[in-house]
């Protein structure tokens, strides 16, 4: 499959250089994409800058119109998009199914809010003037999203930028563009059906000279990114320089605490779907659990048996309960920190190790890691596989210190009986979203999304939060 970009309502095609392998059998070329830079990114901004008058301006109806004509078509190529989502991600049919019906479901959830663009009245406190607010499009905004979620993510974006009457340039990864460019397909036969202005949505495709362009680039008025800290400092520096908005979603290292007087095995359920599922690579995963010493070693012992009996394998074989990890970059890493973890001081209870399957691929079984110390590489750095450490501590206020230590703060968890303790939780720890006898991941779609500290900077994504971004205020007074 030889991808080409979308811009100015057409597709561009240009030389393939770069490919995205299947990691369930890196023997497969899952598709060839272009090296897009500069020139790419100034053509999708000046198509994006050409329609945005026209869409800005056009009927909330048109726009509610083409979000659900998206959502329409993602519902009935769910099939079809889960099995590229998974040959080209790696995450199992189910889950890859599963995402491409959540994108579904936000731009039909967008579809809902594009007429809903909430503005007050206000009493003047002069005689005889009106004052009322009004929510705006902004203008073009640039998008820069992950592998690891390659179509929902964009979908949370790209949705509500387009259903609040704004443009978009969108740089997906690098190791997942085949199934960036088939919602890219999508949107824009919506567009051409409903006769939308052409250059709304556009795609470049290449690799992070891409990015670099539209963090630089003069012509964007915000850029939403979703990637690392590293990455998303330098995205985040570069768009502020220029008075853009930023928007940045940067990972966690989610803390999931479970109590003594937890039920053993709901805490080792919770923690297993947490910690593994997905490959471990979400950003909001389970990947340090803080256990009360009273019930630590049943806990671990638990865990370590639930985790031996996943079953690793090929994305598309339908009893693969983890699939590999997305990039040989990705399962080095996972590797490495494995590793790293023994080296200082922890115990490997399970897994860890490279798996030699049917298929060349980048396949690990999953690793539970005991014994570790709060100080450790393994539970302050963002590991992204299928990777768990456990910390043992004395009491629940310990507990609780250590889900707040660190620079990250996206999602903590809490397994407890004590209404008490859950509820001093969810008020006293330190992230953007807390989930009480639930996995640290797993979100709705409607429901706002976001950390605190170094997990995230500006608005909330998604759900009623998202119009803080994606449009600006203005305030009209009215005299006779």
């Amino acid at each position: 499959m030889q991808l080409t970009h979308f811009i100015g309502g057409k597709p561009v095609a240009a030389d393939t250089p770069f490919e995205s392998l299947n990691p369930s059998n890196t023997d497969e070329i899952v598709a060839t994409y272009p090296a897009g830079g500069a020139a790419e990114v100034d053509a999708a901004v000046e198509a994006a800058t050409a329609a945005f008058p026209a869409w800005s301006q056009a009927s909330p109806e048109l726009r509610s119109d083409l979000l659900d004509r998206v959502g329409t078509e993602l519902f009935a190529q769910a099939a079809a998009l889960g099995e590229l989502l998974a040959r080209e991600e790696g995450k199992t049919r189910a889950e890859a199914t599963g995402e491409v019906l959540r994108a579904a479901r936000i731009f039909k959830y967008f579809a809902g809010e594009a007429p809903r663009r909430h503005g007050q009245t206000l009493e003047s406190t002069r005689p005889g003037v009106d004052a009322a607010t009004y929510r705006e499009a902004v203008g073009v905004f640039g998008l820069i999203t992950p592998w690891n979620f390659p179509i929902a993510i964009p979908a949370w974006k790209a949705a509500p930028a387009l259903a609040f009457g704004n443009t978009v340039v969108i740089k997906p990864a690098n190791a997942t563009p085949a199934i960036a460019h088939a919602l890219a397909a999508i949107i824009h036969e919506a567009a051409d059906s409903l006769k939308a202005p052409a250059g709304i949505f556009n795609l470049v495709l290449g690799q992070g000279g891409v990015g670099a362009a539209i963090a630089d680039h003069p012509g964007i008025a915000g850029v939403s990114f979703t990637g690392s800290q590293a990455v998303g400092a330098k995205v985040g520096m570069a768009a502020m320089a220029r008075q853009a908005r930023v928007q940045m979603e940067m990972g966690g290292k989610n803390p999931l605490v479970i109590l003594a007087d937890a039920d053993l095995d709901k805490a080792v359920a919770i923690a297993l779907d947490g910690g593994f599922f997905q490959t471990g690579q979400r950003c909001t995963a389970s990947s340090r659990v803080i256990v009360e010493d009273a019930i630590h070693d049943r806990f671990v012992a638990a865990l370590a048996e639930r985790a031996r009996a996943l079953k690793v394998g090929a994305a598309l074989d339908p009893d693969t309960q983890v699939g590999p990890a997305a990039s040989e970059q990705q399962f080095e890493q996972n590797r490495h920190y494995v590793e790293l973890a023994q080296q200082e001081g922890g115990r490997l209870v399970t897994g860890g190790e490279a798996l030699r399957l049917a298929a060349p691929g980048y396949y690990m079984s999953p690793a539970l890691i005991a014994d570790t110390d709060p100080a450790m590489r393994i539970n302050q750095e963002e590991v992204f596989g299928p990777v768990v450490s456990t910390v043992r501590v004395n009491s629940y206020e310990e507990a609780l210190a250590l889900a707040n230590q660190g620079n990250f703060g996206l999602s903590a968890g809490i397994v407890t009986t004590s209404l008490k303790h859950a509820r001093h939780f969810r008020r006293n720890v330190r992230a953007g979203m807390v989930m009480v006898n639930l996995p640290t991941a797993g979100v709705d779609y409607h429901v706002p999304f976001g950390g605190t500290r170094g997990s995230s900077y500006g608005p909330r994504e998604q759900g009623f939060a998202a119009v803080e971004f994606y449009t600006q205020m203005k305030t009209v007074y009215t005299a006779d």
